[in-house]
């Protein structure tokens, strides 16, 4: 029995069991499905947020429209809306459809899948679009199953991860691919989102009324999670007793208990949110961690964007740590990408290790200053010309100063000049390793001059 045949045979006995009201009751909910999926859009218009990639006039968004699809993968963390933009291709594309997810499939199954897609294609012509949830699950063997497929174009792949696919997808596949990236959602989005639930007939049926600072909270605390919002949503719906009216009316309160997270002065937009960037920034650079550990606990109680905090971390430590303690760079580097690669709530322990080790290093802001000091020369007028031995091409004329070969010098250093100007842009202070590398400056200065 071919997999088309198994969906339809399965929704009829969905209808054949599922519970059905009394005429013209209206109840909470339409179906047993959890919110979140009773609510995925049928539409591109009903998507909210995505706009980079899905507004008037974008590269997907027309192909989709014109059904001229290739193959994609859609990458994002959760709740973002790649499940529902993939369903939303299938309401709208003329090809067969179908899906499967790295969790459930082995090479076997995808075997299976694209074998019949093959054959569905010589017998009616017609391309097949295959979606694989959570694609970064399969191995290397079951990614290159696909890749023959892919190529000869007997299927059009969507991939969605919440992985990096240029980390966990194999390179011959993400090469045949386009790659969009998703963004959590804003705020404004997860609102919306909301708010048409509370409304939707499939949704909570008009049954439910929520509070601004209600919704407004809820979308704040679920970092993106469309569907993190809809299930809390959902809850205290369930759980909270009606009226007098005979509705549900949702305050913060019930808010707060159906996510278990109370809410903080905290403003992604204005001056809650700078603040305490700042207050973080300026706790690791005056090297206190138990205060750059309480300003981190807020932003991830907040629903701060990890990776902003990270890219933040990265530029204070060449900014105010430098070679005082160079490691510090590194670390920093190796933070930002496993935050990346694990996304939360674990990242909040690698956060936490890259903010005390930062916070606890020496400091240095000596490269900073410095590379502004010759920026400011250049741009005010001080572009000096190179050397003519320092310059590549054909070997200086007779007469002129050569190139010396530093490490034929002893100590690994000659004598010559490298820019032609005594002034000193960096001076290391006395920090940690920079007090090292101020003696091997003071060092080569004793030599310079010295034939």
């Amino acid at each position: 029995m071919c997999s088309d045949s198994r969906f339809l045979l399965t929704l009829r006995a969905m209808e054949l069991f599922e519970e059905k009201p009394e005429p013209g009751t209206k109840r909470i909910g339409a179906g047993t499905a959890p919110l979140a999926a009773r609510m995925r859009p049928r539409t591109l218009d009903e998507i909210c947020g995505q706009e980079h990639i899905l507004g008037e006039g974008k590269l997907l968004r027309r192909a989709i429209e014109a059904d001229r699809m290739s193959s994609i993968i859609l990458y994002g963390p959760p709740g973002c809306g790649k499940t529902s933009l993939a369903e939303v291709i299938a309401l709208t594309t003329d090809r067969r459809f179908e899906r499967t997810s790295g969790v459930l499939a082995n090479v076997a199954i995808l075997r299976e899948l694209l074998k019949a897609a093959g054959g569905w294609k010589k017998l009616h012509k017609q391309d097949t679009i295959l979606f694989i949830d959570e694609i970064h699950r399969f191995n290397k063997a079951q990614q290159d199953v696909l890749l023959p497929y892919v190529e000869s174009g007997d299927i059009i792949l969507i991939g969605a991860t919440t992985h990096n696919p240029f980390f966990f997808i194999n390179t011959p596949l993400n090469s045949r691919s386009q790659i969009f990236q998703l963004n959590p959602l804003s705020e404004e989005a997860i609102k919306t989102v909301l708010q048409r639930a509370t409304e939707h007939p499939a949704g909570l049926n008009g049954l439910v009324t929520a509070d601004d600072d209600a919704l407004a909270h809820l979308a704040r605390v679920c970092e993106g999670d469309a569907r993190r919002a809809l299930n809390a949503l959902e809850i205290a719906a369930l759980t909270t007793p009606p009226g007098d009216d005979g509705l549900v009316h949702l305050t913060k309160h019930e808010i707060e208990e159906s996510v278990q997270k109370k809410a903080v002065a905290y403003d992604h937009d204005e001056d809650e949110h700078y603040d305490t960037i700042s207050a973080f920034i300026k706790s690791v650079r005056g090297s206190d961690p138990n205060a750059a550990i309480y300003w981190l606990a807020k932003m991830i109680y907040a629903g701060e964007d990890p990776r902003f905090i990270a890219r933040r971390l990265v530029i204070l430590a060449s900014e105010d740590i430098g070679n005082a303690d160079p490691r510090g760079l590194t670390l920093a580097t190796s933070a930002m990408q496993s935050v990346e690669f694990v996304g939360m709530p674990e990242a909040r322990i690698i956060l936490a290790q890259a903010t005390t080790y930062l916070a606890s290093a020496p400091k240095s802001n000596a490269s900073y200053l410095a590379i502004d000091a010759a920026l400011a020369d250049v741009e005010n007028g001080r572009t000096l010309p190179v050397p003519k031995h320092l310059q590549s091409g054909p070997k200086p004329d007779k007469g002129t100063v050569k190139y010396q070969y530093a490490h034929d010098g002893k100590d690994h250093f000659v004598d010559q000049e490298y820019v032609p100007t005594d002034k000193v842009y960096y001076q290391p202070t006395d920090q940690g390793y920079e007090e090292t590398i101020g003696k091997r400056l003071a060092f080569w200065k004793s030599r310079r001059g010295k034939k």
